[in-house]
This record gives structure tokens, sequence and C-alpha cells, in this order.
């Protein structure tokens, strides 16, 4: 009936693996005739060695970074997870769109979390999603200590995919990484302080020369590259191989051949490299993007046939460039003549012919408030209130308001409130992410794909939309916006619920700079949203509720 990914050592207790499958009982927003999944996550803390030094990892299931999830569109994903931890605990789905299913989203304007000794089934399906993704722990900035894993989502067998069965299909999570555990680091923001700089970068939780891909003479291999980090944009090469393009975010791409990639914060791309060079070792790179001190890591691709380690200083890459990850990012288009999910071109839907009915401009700010370092959105630095905004709203018991961050930005100092965006379910709407700032910024919307208009330097104005790309934009989940400069997106809010956009940036986003976007219209009724699940955690003001009649 489904599929158990589990080791006889790593299982949960064995009335959490009866739980999880008697969870299918609940489970009202799936298709019947589409397969389940079966997965059993025990979440613990673990000594690692990241970097050389001993520091308090997040691990699942005994493994750090935690195991891939592998699906197909549409399948069912039960992933029954135990908090083993001495704190609350949650898990968000990167890219994941839960449709119509916001209650399940793993973050903390939505879903509850998990106390420490307790369980909670996560209920997902990958409903018309393919492509490459991650999960990461959402609470307490835990994603600073481990947590995150990859999730894969293949095509189903009759739709066609635009390119060969790879030999291979790799997972490679890049990012950031902090020698300081995350309690530590955590302690930092709560006394009002920045981060200071990052002590390395990491490749699938390991440092310099830790990890290694085997390939063989002449075969192609797919790697699925998530930058699961902190807070830097990062480059990613790989000596004397070209990497092609083909899918980023869910979108099969206009297959581009790079000599190295820019990977921004919550970002993925997915390439194909065929190893038709000499048969030896070569470095896998990676560095920091846009800082004054460049960061290095390697790793190694090891050729089935080679005696001949990696040697010699690995190579170069862009350090400070701006214009030349603008122009690479404008390079990356969405292939109209692949097929989607579903067996019809994603091209047939030609949004540049829809007309917008609304523009919201958000930019973002960094400031003092009473003294402690805050970020904001529009001016609002965003505060969590000790319900989950979506139980409140499902329950009708209020506490926030919609409407409390405005459409535009106001050039007003920096406040504290819960801001939540209120839109119209079924609209098709523009959003400007503006940056006045002179970092990299990265955004990141749940709950949907969207499109990749525009981005350029200087101030927008709505004579920018003459430069719009309004054929062939990239379709994908978190987008960056340049030092000083604008990127526009159109969205189709067909996904009613409440939906977190932030930023990646996890220090920012954990100060305030975030928000909540409440889709729906007061014709919306039940029929448009699933019901909250049966086994949902009620907190807060809404403890001791039921969810809805057994």
């Amino acid at each position: 009936m489904g599929v158990v990914t589990k080791r006889k050592e790593e299982m949960v207790p064995l009335k959490l693996a009866v739980a999880a499958f008697l969870v299918v009982g609940l489970v009202v927003n799936t298709v019947a005739e589409d397969p389940y999944r079966f997965f059993e996550w025990n979440v613990t803390y673990g000594t690692i060695y990241p970097l050389g030094v001993p520091q308090q990892g997040i691990l699942i299931n005994g493994q750090f970074p935690g195991p891939d999830i592998y699906s197909v569109t549409n399948d069912n994903i039960i992933i029954n997870v135990f908090n083993s931890l001495d704190e609350p605990f949650l898990l968000s789905w990167n890219g994941i769109q839960n449709r119509r299913n916001s209650f399940e989203d793993g973050v903390y304007g939505t879903t509850c979390p998990i106390p420490p000794g307790k369980n909670f089934t996560y209920i997902l399906q990958m409903k018309d999603q393919i492509g490459s993704y991650y999960y990461f722990p959402s609470l307490a900035f835990h994603k600073a200590a481990g947590g995150f894993g990859g999730i894969k989502i293949l095509s189903r067998p009759r739709i066609p995919v635009p390119f060969p069965d790879p030999a291979d299909d790799y997972t490679v999570l890049i990012g950031d990484w902090y020698k300081k555990n995350h309690t530590a680091l955590k302690a930092i923001l709560d006394g009002g302080k920045k981060l200071p700089f990052p002590d390395g970068i990491l490749i699938n939780g390991r440092g310099p020369n830790g990890v290694s891909f085997t390939v063989e003479q002449g075969k192609t291999y797919r790697l699925r590259i998530s930058n699961v980090g902190l807070q830097n944009s990062l480059n990613f090469r790989i000596e004397g191989h070209k990497m092609k393009l083909v899918e980023v975010e869910g979108t099969h791409t206009l297959q581009t051949t790079y000599s190295s990639l820019d990977v921004h914060v919550g970002q993925t791309y997915s390439v194909l490299i065929t190893a038709d060079q000499e048969a030896k070792d070569h470095y896998i790179v990676v560095s920091s993007r846009f800082t004054s001190q460049v960061l290095t890591t390697t790793g190694v691709l090891h050729y089935s046939n080679s005696n001949t380690p990696v040697s010699g200083p690995p190579p170069g890459g862009p350090t400070i460039q701006i214009d030349w990850s603008l122009n690479q990012a404008r390079s990356i288009r969405t292939n109209l003549s692949a097929s989607g999910p579903r067996p019809n071109p994603q091209g047939s839907y030609h949004y540049g012919m829809i007309n917008t009915t609304r523009t919201i401009r958000l930019a973002s700010s960094a400031g003092q408030v009473n003294g402690k370092q805050r970020y904001a959105v529009n001016s609002v630095s965003f505060v969590p209130l000790d319900t989950p905004l979506k139980l409140l709203d499902y329950f009708k018991v209020g506490g926030f308001r919609v409407g409390s961050i405005s459409d535009a930005p106001s050039g007003g100092g920096i406040f504290l409130d819960t801001s939540v965006l209120g839109t119209d379910y079924r609209q098709f709407i523009e959003i400007v992410f503006e940056n006045t700032e002179d970092i990299v910024q990265s955004w990141h919307l749940n709950g949907y794909s969207f499109w990749v208009v525009g981005m350029d330097g200087g101030q927008w104005t709505q004579a920018s939309r003459n430069g719009y790309n309004l054929r062939d934009a990239v379709a994908r989940c978190t987008t960056q916006v340049y030092p000083k400069s604008w990127t526009a997106i159109y969205i189709a809010l067909d996904n009613v619920g409440m939906w977190n956009l932030r930023t990646e940036f996890w220090a920012r986003q954990y100060l305030g700079q975030q928000l909540y976007m409440r889709v729906y219209t007061t014709s919306t009724s039940l029929r448009d949203e699933y019901p909250i699940p049966r086994n949902a955690r009620l907190c807060g003001k809404v403890a001791g509720r039921h969810t809805r009649p057994l």
C-alpha cells in the first residue's frame, strides 16, 4: 500500500508507527487513488563536527543532514515526526505548496509546535508539483543546527521529461555555517545584536573535502543544489565541468549551460553534469558571494576509475560582481516546450496576457527598536502571537488585524506589529520587492510558485514594466533582490489559506522581516479550503477546542 522509509535501529516507538498508518483515516485532502508514502522521523540532538569542532546538531533518525524525501507528483506523504528535543519543534517544506491546506505548512503562523516528547503527523500531498525542494526546522533558530534535508518530486511515468534519465540523482545541500551552537546564536539575536560573519560553508553537512560524489566516465548525473544556509548567496562550480540547468523549484528551464551558478539563500537548482573529463578527482567548489571576506569550501567529484586525488588550488569564481549575477538570473527562463506535472504544456498558461488587479510594493529595512536590532517590511517588524494566525482565523478568535501592513513603503520608522496582508482569492497580482540596502536579499512565499517577471537596479517605477519578461519568465518560490535594486513577480492567487512571505536571511526573519498573506474572499466557503486536520495540534487561545466532529 505504501513505502515506509526507516532502518530498524532508527525506529521510533511502535505506537508511533501505528499512529502513522492510522492517520490515513484522518486524511480528507487527498485523492484515494494516489499512492501513499510513510515516513517515521525521530528528531534528536547529537554531537556533530562539520567544521572540525564539536557542537550540538539536530539529527533526524540519527542523520545530519536529514533523509531525503522521494516522491512522485500527487503522492500523499505521511510523515510522523517525534520530537525528542527539550524544546518545541516544527518542520516546514520549502516550496511544497500544500494546496488548500496551510494548516500543514509548518511555520508558527499556521501550525502549533510539537512539544518535547510528543509527535505530530504531517499530511502532505505533492499536488501537481514536480522538481527539487528541501525541508527545514522553522522555530527557535533551529535551522542553524541542522534538521534539513532534500525533497525530490519526480514526474509521473506518462509525463515526458525534457532530458534523458540520469545515471544517478544527487542531493547537494550547501550553506554557510557557524561553529557556535544554535542556542548561542539565538541568544545573540534575543539580546538585540546582529549575527557575526559565518565561520565556513558546508556541503551536505561536511566541511572542506568532506563529501564526495562518485561518477562513471561518460555518464550524465543530476545534481539538485539547495542553499539551506542562513544568510549568504553562494556560487557553485565543478572543476573542468559545465553544468546544464534543467529545473528550478518545479519549473523545467531552457537548458542553458553554465560554468558556475549563483544559488541565493533558500533557492534550489537542478543541473546535469557529464563525466567527460580526465579520469581523476575534480574539485567541487562553493564560495560566498558579495562578501568582503570570501568563504570557500570544497568537495570531490570522484571518477570511479580515478587513482588521482584532487591537487592544487581549486578553481576561482565570481566574488562581488553584481552585474554578472544579474545577467545570469535574467538568462534563467522557462522551457515552454516541456510538460509540467500534468500532460499539458507549462507554456499554455499565458501569464503575460492577464491584467494584474493590484500592485503591492514591499521594501525591507533594518534599524533599532527600543535599543535592539530589528528588521522590517514596509516599516512593520513582525511580532508572533501566542497562537498561530491560521488557527485564530479558523476559530474566529481574532487577535490580529488583516491589513496591518500597507501596500507600499511608508518611509517611516520601524514599529512592531503582527503584519497580515489581506489579498483576494483568485486575484492576479503584482508584487515588487524593493531593496534600498547594500546587501542582496532573498524572498520566499509559502504555498505558491510565482513568475519572476523583472529585476533591475535603481528605483522601481510603473515604466519599469516596459522591461518585463511576459513570455517565458521562470516560475519559482524564492527570488533574489540585488543591492539598491528591485525584483517584480506576478502571482495567481489560486491557493486559499494563510501563507508566510519572508526573507530567507534567517536572522532577519527571526527579528521581524516577514509577514503573512491571508488569501480569501468574503465568499470563500469551506469547499475552497480543506477542513482543519483532525489530528491538528491546538495551542494558545484555541487549546482545548475540537477541530471538527469526528
